[in-house]
């Protein structure tokens, strides 16, 4: 029998019914649910809030706060050598748009690509980015390749 989303069907045992509160003694969960006596937690409504530590002062309010978010940081999109080499056939011209099409760089980060210097360049590949580590243009260009920054 081929197995498809009209017969999927978790395994055996797998799965419990739901337990059953408030039912009478017999069902040993009767009265009070499991719920205990009095108190909070006995009623109904009651849910604790996030990181509620019972009056005591939460963790998330004791320890002090460090460091800053710099709004200004710039996020890169990076791409290996490796990646371009298993990808792009010799004498192709990289730019973003078909790093883009090949599945290596998101179309969001279109404006701030990277290529770093992970792995072996052997193709002679004309690479237009918005920045090159000084390893990977070097094996750009010893691969007879060409290193182009577009602003």
């Amino acid at each position: 029998m081929a197995i498809g989303l009209n017969n999927l069907k978790a395994p055996a045992g797998a799965t419990h019914k739901k337990k059953r509160v408030g039912r009478g003694p017999g069902s040993g969960l009767g009265k009070t649910s499991g719920r205990g006596n009095k108190g909070q937690k006995s009623r109904s409504g009651y849910s604790a809030k996030r990181g509620f530590e019972g009056g005591q002062m939460p963790l998330h309010r004791r320890l002090p706060k460090r460091g800053f978010t710099n709004i200004f940081k710039r996020e890169w999109a990076e791409v290996n050598l490796s990646d371009l080499e298993r990808i792009f056939d010799t004498g192709a011209t990289v730019t973003p748009e078909a790093l883009v099409q090949h599945g290596l760089v998101r179309k969001s980060k279109l404006d701030s690509i990277v290529v770093l210097g992970r792995g072996e360049l052997k193709k002679s590949l004309t690479i237009s980015a918005h920045r090159f580590s000084a390893s990977a243009k070097e094996k750009i260009e010893a691969a007879g390749g060409k290193a182009e920054v577009v602003a």
